[in-house]
This record gives structure tokens, C-alpha cells and sequence, in this order.
């Protein structure tokens, strides 16, 4: 088992890179023609930090890259000088710094850093005694071969690079968008689902409300009867009719509820702008719940295109969102209410930062009659979803359990 540990220590510590730069400089030297002390000392150091740098993070900065081919340069430029200067066969060591320039730095950084290599090979000529020695032409065409193998390789690389990463940017952007067309098909999935579901259980809601409201008439006029005569009678009869008169009359305006469910809405679309619809549905949750201690908080995007919208409904669906915003809020807390645009939308989210909705109840909550509510009728949402359909728009729900909710409500621009 240690020995085990140890060999999955080994691959995490020495990668199959380190080897092969281990094994090229030590190659390097064995096929010298100088093999000097100076040039052995330069070809560890170089192989030392080609396989240390990308282990240490700062290297990976903008700063420790350029720190990281300086020293690549440097230890290059030394390298050619311990072998010969101009005739050294090291000249290629110069490819390694450009090469890095050209896969880490911009155009102008690869530019600049080819124009330093160039010149650092050509700084030998420096060294030389004129008085003593000239240069052949036949050699001047060598070193001028060597600058321009230079310049082809840095140019070469830093294309190559540039168009590895417009095709990754093509590929991220690909993704991104095929994410978002599945997101959109996903959402758009469960909208038919719901909209099934919904007009199955409109069609059942109407067929039982009728049903309903005619022995609910019956029992009406029974305990009203009862009260009439006997009313003188016994107290204990008294109260339970009036309990009989007020449970009906509760249950009525419960079915009332179903049927306006159930029923196609009559929409007067006009277009409208949203804003103002948005204020009246506050002002109207101000009045019912006048010391609910939360705050409403707008973010509204300035010169927003006008929707095709009941007005009238529209105030009902972003009341009863805000509603439910304000009841799954903390004591003190805030519900913001935002709106942005798109090409063909016009998107309303109401977002709250309480307890949030698990995923298993996400799939159910637009559909009647369900409710997380100890008193709730599980109708609310519903109702909103169905007036959101018919205004031929969309509405997601986003949350997590302890993270708040958003309600998004998209609703097509006015043509």
C-alpha cells in the first residue's frame, strides 16, 4: 500500500514534461561541441526552471510571465556565450523565450520580445575585434538566416496561437448558446406541461364548481328558514345556523374563485407601459398590508418599449407576486422589483430574499390547488400563470431553499 501511496506521490510531483526537458538539455550537452563547465551550468539552470515555473502560481501573472521569459532570454543569452558567441549552435536556445512571448503576450508583446531575442544574438558582434577579424559574406547570410528563423518562428507561433484562441472563443460562445437554447427548451417543456395541466384542471373546477353551487344554494336557504323560525328558539340552534350561513357563504366565494380560473379571461390588450402598472400594484399592497414592515425596492430600466397588456390583470399578477414575495420574506426585510428588455420582451422579475422554494415543489407550484400554505388555497399562482398565457407570455421561477426566489415574468413588446 505505501509503496502504492508513494508511486501516486511520484506522478502528482514529476509529470511526463519535466522528463522530456530533463532528457532534451541533457541531450543538448551530449551532443556539444564545447561541453564546457559554464555551458553545462546554464543548460541545468534552464532545464530547472523550465520544469520549476509552472509550479510556483506567480509565473502564471501577467508580470511573472514577463519576469519568466526576461530570465528565459538572459539564461539563453549566456548559454550563447560560453559557446562561441555568433558560431554557436545555441542559437536556437533563443527559440524558447519567443516561442512563450508568442503564446502568453499580445501581438505588440511577441513583437517586442522577437526584436530583443534578435538582438541579443546580434549583440555578439559587439564582442568581436574588428581590427582583428571580418566576417565573410557567406557567414553574414547565416546570421542573417538565424535573425530571420527568429522572426518566422515568433511570427509563425503567434498566429498559430491567435487562431487556436478565436476558435476556442467560437467554441465558448457555441456552447454558451446552445446552454441558453437549453435552457429555453427546458423552460419552454414545462410551460406545455403546465399549460396541460391547467386546462385539464380548469375544465374538471368548472364541471365540479356548477355542481357545487346548487346544494350550496339549497343549504343557504335551509339555515336562513331555520333562523326564521326559530327565532326564539334555542341559542345553540341560532349559532349553528349562523355557522351553516357563513361556512356556505365562505365556500361560495371559494367556488366564485374556481370559476374565474376556469373561464377564458376577457382581455382588453392595449398597448401600455408596464411602469405605471408596476406603481398601482404597490400602492394597492401598501393599502391592504399597511404595517407589514418590509420594503419594496424598485429597478427600473429607463425607456422601457410598451406591452400588449390588460392592465387591469397585469396590476393582478404583480400584486399577487409581490404578495408572495412579501409573506416568504424575514420580518424587516426587502422584496425588490426589477425590470430589463430584450429584443422582443419585456421582463418583470419580483425577488425576494427569503426562504425559497425546494425543487420539489418548483414543478407543482403554478398548478391549482397546490399550496405550501397552512391557510392557502393554492389558486394565487395559478391564476397568474394562466393571465401571463393568455397575454401570450412567459413566467420562470428561480430559487433555492435559505436563497430567495425570483419570479420572472416576460411579456412580448407592443408591435
Amino acid at each position: 500500500m505505501l509503496s502504492g501511496i508513494a508511486l501516486q506521490f511520484l506522478r502528482q510531483m514529476v509529470r511526463a514534461q519535466d522528463i522530456a526537458w530533463l532528457l532534451l538539455f541533457g541531450a543538448l550537452h551530449a551532443v556539444s561541441p564545447a561541453r564546457n563547465p559554464a555551458e553545462l551550468q546554464l543548460l541545468i539552470a534552464l532545464a530547472a526552471f523550465q520544469v520549476i515555473s509552472p509550479r510556483i502560481h506567480w509565473f502564471s501573472t501577467t508580470a511573472g510571465n514577463t519576469v519568466s521569459i526576461a530570465i528565459k532570454l538572459f539564461l539563453g543569452w549566456l548559454l550563447i556565450g560560453v559557446t562561441f558567441g555568433l558560431e554557436s549552435s545555441y542559437y536556437l536556445i533563443l527559440v524558447l523565450p519567443v516561442v512563450s512571448a508568442a503564446t502568453t503576450l499580445s501581438g505588440w508583446g511577441a513583437f517586442i520580445t522577437t526584436i530583443i531575442a534578435c538582438g541579443a544574438y546580434l549583440s555578439f558582434l559587439l564582442f568581436l575585434d574588428w581590427n582583428r577579424y571580418v566576417i565573410p559574406p557567406d557567414q553574414i547570410e547565416e546570421i542573417s538566416l538565424r535573425v530571420i528563423f527568429l522572426l518566422l518562428v515568433g511570427y509563425l507561433t503567434y498566429e498559430l496561437t491567435r487562431e487556436n484562441r478565436i476558435a476556442a472563443k467560437k467554441y465558448q460562445a457555441a456552447a454558451t448558446d446552445l446552454a441558453e437554447a437549453n435552457r429555453h427548451l427546458q423552460d419552454a417543456e414545462e410551460h406545455i406541461r403546465r399549460a396541460d395541466r391547467l386546462a385539464a384542471l380548469g375544465q374538471l373546477t368548472a364541471g365540479l364548481a356548477h355542481e357545487l353551487r346548487n346544494p350550496l344554494g339549497t343549504i343557504r336557504s335551509s339555515a336562513e328558514v331555520l333562523q326564521k323560525k326559530l327565532a326564539d328558539g334555542d341559542p345553540v340552534v341560532q349559532e349553528l345556523t349562523s355557522y351553516i350561513t357563513t361556512e356556505v357563504e365562505r365556500t361560495d366565494m371559494l367556488i366564485t374563485r374556481f370559476l374565474q380560473f376556469a373561464r377564458p379571461f376577457r382581455l382588453q390588450l392595449a398597448p401600455s407601459s408596464i411602469v405605471p402598472v408596476i406603481d398601482r400594484a404597490i400602492e394597492q399592497w401598501k393599502h391592504r398590508f399597511p404595517a407589514s414592515g418590509i420594503t419594496v425596492l424598485r429597478n427600473d430600466l429607463p425607456h422601457l418599449h410598451p406591452v400588449q397588456i390588460d392592465q387591469e390583470m397585469m396590476e393582478q399578477v404583480i400584486l399577487n407576486l409581490l404578495i408572495n414575495a412579501v409573506e416568504a420574506s424575514p420580518e424587516q426585510g426587502v422584496v425588490t422589483i426589477k425590470t430589463r428588455e430584450t429584443e422582443q420582451s419585456v421582463e418583470v422579475s419580483v425577488i425576494d430574499r427569503g426562504t425559497g422554494i425546494g425543487h420539489e415543489h418548483r414543478e407543482s407550484i403554478f398548478n391549482p390547488f397546490y399550496t405550501t400554505k397552512p391557510n392557502g388555497v393554492g389558486l394565487g399562482l395559478a391564476i397568474v400563470s394562466k393571465i401571463v398565457d393568455e397575454h401570450g407570455g412567459h413566467i420562470f421561477v428561480e430559487s433555492n431553499p435559505g436563497e430567495g426566489t425570483v419570479f420572472r415574468v416576460w411579456l412580448p413588446i407592443a408591435s
